[in-house]
């Protein structure tokens, strides 16, 4: 069997780790997007609508044994255009309406693309699963050229994250053994599902319901607060806001 030239060898392994960084960094870029976006939210709102965020990466093994599934050429053109996965966000909310503030956030980012979107909220699986998907295109900068990155972003709730993990694990452990889940799990699930589904139904009413008081018992408007720092502010500057107003 011929061995190919080390010259080619690490040529091959270059490509390769080029390639990944790409996602990466477009990972990278995403996370510290949703970070200034959570900043200046907090800022000006008081209220963090992100709880977390998870990034994952597939590894090289994982993105040719999916091309092999699929069926496709291995080439990395052939891995841009078929698998939309590669890199993936995941950002876990506390309430259903922070979902679709954070996906609308995202879209009015005129740098960003999204290409694909499935509500699962609004048209759930057969199976009970919920959340938001999109697939965003982010450009990356690299020392000799722009590249648009295709990137998975999945935004759910505490409640939805808690019941696709448990459902996971549970698949998991059914398929290491070559065994179907049983039935009787099978319909837990989905009551499960629907249980956590009503939860963010209530959930969401208690805090539209808070936000209302908190604003009817708002603070003064002469002060303003960074960083858990409140800072006063001078009467002149609130008078020109005024319209100037007061003599």
């Amino acid at each position: 069997m011929s061995q190919l030239p080390v010259s080619q060898l690490k040529r091959f392994k270059d490509e390769i780790i080029r390639f990944m960084m790409m996602y990466k960094f477009a990972l990278d870029e995403m996370e510290t997007r949703i970070g200034i976006l959570v900043e200046e939210f907090e800022m000006l709102h008081e209220y963090n609508p992100i709880e977390h965020t998870k990034s994952r990466l597939k590894s090289p093994e994982s993105i040719l044994n999916k091309l092999f599934r699929k069926g496709c050429d291995i080439s990395f053109t052939s891995i841009r255009e078929n698998i939309k996965d590669i890199a993936g966000l995941r950002i876990t909310c506390s309430f259903l309406s922070d979902i679709y503030l954070i996906s609308e956030m995202l879209r009015n980012q005129r740098d960003l693309t999204i290409c694909e979107e499935k509500d699962y909220i609004k048209h759930p699986k057969a199976n009970g699963y919920q959340s938001l998907h999109l697939l965003i295109e982010v450009p990356v900068y690299m020392s000799d050229r722009q590249e648009n990155v295709c990137i998975e972003v999945q935004i759910r709730t505490i409640a939805m994250d808690f019941w696709a993990s448990l459902e996971h694990k549970i698949y998991y452990k059914y398929s290491r053994e070559e065994q179907a889940v049983p039935e009787r799990l099978l319909r837990e699930l989905k009551d499960a599902a629907s249980s956590a589904a009503a939860l963010d139904l209530q959930m969401e009413r208690l805090h539209k319901e808070i936000v209302e008081i908190k604003e009817e018992q708002s603070e003064k408007l002469d002060r303003i607060i960074i960083n858990n720092q409140q800072f006063a502010l001078p009467q002149a500057f609130l008078e020109f806001l005024d319209g100037g107003k007061e003599e």
